[in-house]
């Protein structure tokens, strides 16, 4: 089954969501008609009774879907050398959403910083610094868990660290090209 737009989706069995734009984590009672308004990144934005709600890709058969291809990792984590390959780390980064703007969080600059950190026995360590388009944004703990937890999913990465910071405060200028054009903030 694939993501239909704005036709009705009866909930198959209790799930968890996350009410936007508060972040309140919530309940979607089996029997729930739902309309998706957004399917990004494994993550499926849905209208419940006239609230937004985010339902991320475990949750993914309660809407009668598969776990979106975009939730599984591709390709080789590692380098020749045996490190980890930032570039898979960005990559799972871009499947991260603003549930609200359907940009990811690289392209819309919301990542100030990435570091890797070998650790022993093949294990890495992940710090993220990123911040929100505005600080008091409910999403944001959610959006830095999205981010953690689609980085802990990436093997050999055994800890993840993401920090929110406002400083320097998030601007339009911030985002990519790619990201202004789509918005239409060009």
């Amino acid at each position: 089954m694939t993501a239909q737009m704005n036709e009705p989706i009866t909930i198959e069995r209790d799930c968890e969501a996350i009410l936007i734009p508060d972040g309140t984590p919530i309940e979607v009672p089996q029997g729930s008609v739902v309309f998706i308004t957004q399917a990004l990144g494994g993550n499926y934005t849905i209208n419940l009774n006239g609230n937004l709600a985010q339902i991320g890709p475990k949750d993914a058969d309660a809407l009668g879907f598969e776990i979106p291809e975009e939730a599984i990792i591709k390709g080789n984590v590692t380098l020749d050398d045996g490190s980890l390959n930032e570039d898979v780390v960005w990559r799972q980064m871009r499947t991260c959403y603003d549930p609200e703007i359907p940009i990811n969080v690289v392209e819309l600059g919301l990542i100030y910083d990435c570091q890797i950190t070998a650790l022993d026995d093949d294990n890495n360590r992940v710090d993220i610094l990123m911040t929100l388009t505005a600080p008091g944004c409910g999403m944001g703990e959610f959006l830095a868990a999205d981010v953690h937890s689609k980085i802990a999913a990436i093997p050999t990465v055994t800890e993840v660290d993401v920090q929110l910071t406002f400083d320097p405060p998030w601007g339009m200028g911030m985002m990519s090209e790619a990201a202004r054009l789509e918005s239409g903030m060009f």
